[in-house]
């Protein structure tokens, strides 16, 4: 943590928002948000920015950081809000939950899913690209031992390779535990990314050259309507296998389909006190999947910056976040946005 608050105070620091000599209140102090590196998460991150701004009139930065290190400063209100927080899914956030540190408030993406995935063209081939099935029997995550060699590792020609979330990111932590959990961890190589863009751009390069890609993903995401894709069958879920998947250090992992998606605004129970008017604000966001997955693939497109796709919907969807504010803040919203 002495990292992350270093970082912290550079940051500030840069952006004149400290002041060596003068005091900054609570009433100025900026409101800090994770800074989260994957594309739903930054663009929610900015619709919440600008309306926090705008409409309460408070100013705000971000913090970058993985999720871990970022769910960690929350519970310590080095930061206070994480605009997509998958709730549940770290033991960092369960543990700070159960004390009291942390909040998960709405249901922002209703119908939002992970798991493993495989292009369509892989099991039931593409006529028009002249490609033929290559695992026709692929169905679930059973029928993936047998299967390495279409997967086929260029560096371990061996094994299959399976495309994991980057370092650092809870979801690589399940995924790690279970191939494990799923006898594979000998067959196939752990992949991971260096980053979200990274990760979409290997499976974007494959799916292009009609190559087989095993892959980790989740939605709201402009990939997952951008191609055909099939999701593996897992187990049943089982809450207490789910346990062992998302602690790093069980040596015995056991198999089940992931915790079903619930995706928050996560806060810190000190913020939500601070600011109660922000809070309910929170508790009632909530994106339409479809909006959302285009403006998510329009910014992801164009290269479109984050904050500039934010004002982009809000101007476009009024109907949807109007309905999360009182009339004065969506009035004051409003004008910004003219």
């Amino acid at each position: 943590m002495k990292g992350l608050r270093t970082l912290l105070a550079a940051s500030l620091t840069s952006l004149g928002l400290a002041m060596a000599s003068v005091p900054v209140s609570a009433a100025q102090a900026p409101v800090h948000f994770a800074d989260l590196n994957w594309e739903s998460g930054s663009l929610i991150t900015e619709v919440l920015r600008f309306i926090v701004e705008k409409g309460y009139d408070l100013p705000t930065d971000t913090l970058p950081g993985t999720t871990i290190t970022l769910e960690t400063a929350l519970a310590k209100n080095d930061i206070q809000v994480i605009g997509e927080e998958w709730a549940g899914r770290s033991a960092v956030w369960v543990k700070a939950e159960a004390q009291g540190k942390v909040v998960g408030l709405g249901d922002t993406v209703k119908g939002a899913t992970e798991g493993w995935w495989v292009p369509e063209y892989v099991v039931k081939g593409d006529p028009t690209k002249n490609i033929k099935p290559l695992a026709p029997d692929l169905k679930s995550v059973e029928d993936l031992a047998r299967y390495k060699d279409v997967f086929k590792d260029p560096e371990s020609p061996g094994k299959g390779r399976f495309l994991n979330s980057p370092i650092g990111w809870t979801s690589e932590v399940v995924n790690r535990q279970k191939l494990k959990a799923y006898g594979l961890d000998d067959s196939y190589v752990n992949f991971r990314s260096g980053s979200g863009a990274a990760l979409d751009a290997e499976i974007a390069s494959s799916i292009r050259r009609g190559k087989p890609v095993l892959f980790y993903y989740w939605s709201p995401t402009p990939l997952m309507g951008r191609y055909k894709l099939i999701q593996l069958q897992e187990p049943p879920f089982d809450a207490q296998a789910w346990k062992t998947l998302t602690d790093a250090d069980n040596p015995d992992p056991k198999p089940t389909r992931s915790l079903a998606s619930r995706l928050s605004i996560g806060v810190s129970t000190p913020f939500q006190k601070e600011h109660p008017q922000i809070a309910q604000f929170f508790e009632k966001v909530e994106f339409p999947i479809e909006p959302l997955n285009q403006a998510l693939a329009k910014m992801s497109e164009n290269h479109t910056p984050p904050r500039e796709v934010a004002q982009v919907f809000l101007k476009a969807h009024p109907e949807v976040w109007k309905a999360w504010l009182t009339d004065d803040v969506a009035l004051k919203v409003e004008s910004a946005l003219k």
